[in-house]
């Protein structure tokens, strides 16, 4: 099949473009891929007619749904001129945010005929593009000159590109894109309440939790209540329609349960307090540990750890980390996070962590995580609405 052929049948399985501002983010790295989903997230709470499609390298393989993307186009177009045109034609982007390496000459140059505004973001100084040859015109300042501002979190990349002989205005130097988070909010009434209803009970939670995980878990709190016997778990199941076997499985392990969706409050016998995942937001803020059952089964997609960390929670995870992999090593680094692969394990984590000056270490820990990548999200948004705003105006100009 020719390179056309191969394109035009891609471009088949498209939707349509939808109606109003098209941005386009590529993702080079499945951490990129994250930050810019968040991005995208809250790019479109500040302009509702925004939709934000997504391509990325065929290296990231597991890739979560995130919220942030509406449109996902699968790998980048080849850089064929017919290719590029067909992509460029169809979705008619507003502006395009790249990140990383794997540059493509052919396609900024159409970007670059097409008048549409692109950044480059979070290159490092390994994912510059050599020379391709000394004998001929080095063509990579032209390359690198038809983006219209370059980020990056590396003082030898913009040593190299100043070298090249760009403007230094139009390279900044930024930190790394890093995944934020806007953790779940919660009832501060709720809030309130429970906090004197619990008192100084130690409490550990364990988020999004799956049916298959509740034997590990039950199994791993009725080890740790021999030595704390006033320990309470509260459980958050991911599916709601789980919630009644859960229930009966909590029963029959013979732990005393209260259900928190019937309306039930626990008491000083409850041993595990039920819920559904949209209260987690309480949860985490009460609950100094806990758990983020969703990556206890080793193939699992895994979740989100910045919700907890930045909610004051210590971390304990299984090995199915997913895409979020190199966000639980970040965390792990800097002694936030620690992986349990078993029952036993679990029981050692959350009987090691239940002194308050512990789990408060490892929360202080993943709050310098959570907020590394505030400031450069910040950033990129502030730009992204200046560009976007720009071009919006050259169009209703008389």
């Amino acid at each position: 099949m020719s390179r056309l052929s191969a394109a035009s049948e891609r471009s088949l399985r498209w939707p349509a473009r939808p109606v109003g501002e098209v941005l386009w983010v590529h993702a080079s790295s499945a951490e990129r891929y994250l930050a810019l989903g968040d991005l995208g997230n809250r790019m479109k709470s500040l302009r509702p007619d925004l939709s934000v499609l997504v391509t990325w390298s065929r290296s990231i393989t597991n890739r979560p749904p995130v919220d942030g993307y509406d449109l996902a186009a699968g790998p980048p177009p080849d850089d064929s001129p017919a290719e590029v045109r067909m992509f460029l034609d169809h979705w008619r982007p507003d502006l395009m945010i790249w990140s990383g390496g794997d540059l493509r000459r052919g396609l900024m140059r159409q970007m670059s005929e097409r008048n549409l505004d692109s950044l480059l973001v979070d290159i490092d100084a390994s994912e510059l593009p050599d020379r391709t040859s000394r004998w001929l015109p080095d063509q990579r300042r032209r390359l690198f000159e038809r983006f219209t501002e370059i980020m990056t979190p590396s003082d030898e990349a913009r040593a190299q590109l100043l070298r090249l002989g760009l403007a230094a205005d139009r390279i900044q130097r930024t930190d790394p894109l890093r995944l934020s988070t806007t953790p779940p909010g919660c009832n501060s009434d709720e809030l309130t309440h429970m906090q004197a209803t619990l008192g100084s009970r130690p409490v550990w939670f364990s988020s999004q939790t799956e049916l298959e995980d509740l034997p590990t878990i039950l199994d791993a709190h009725r080890s740790v209540l021999r030595l704390l016997h006033r320990l309470l778990l509260v459980v958050a199941m991911r599916d709601e329609q789980d919630l009644a076997a859960a229930r009966d499985a909590i029963i029959n392990s013979g732990l005393q349960l209260a259900d928190w969706d019937s309306g039930e409050e626990p008491d000083e016998y409850t041993q595990v307090l039920l819920s559904s995942a949209e209260d987690s937001g309480l949860w985490y803020r009460l609950s100094p540990l806990c758990l983020l059952a969703g990556s206890l089964a080793s193939r699992a997609n895994g979740q989100n750890p910045l919700d907890a960390a930045a909610l004051g929670s210590a971390v304990l995870h299984g090995p199915g980390l997913g895409t979020y992999g190199p966000l639980y090593e970040r965390l792990t680094e800097v002694g936030a996070a620690r992986k349990v692969d078993n029952a036993e394990d679990l029981a050692q984590g959350v009987l090691s962590l239940s002194a308050p000056d512990r789990a408060a270490e490892m929360a202080l820990a993943g709050w310098q995580i959570v907020t590394e990548g505030a400031s450069m999200t910040d950033h990129l948004m502030d730009r992204v609405q200046e560009l976007l705003d720009k071009r919006e105006d050259r169009y209703e100009s008389p």
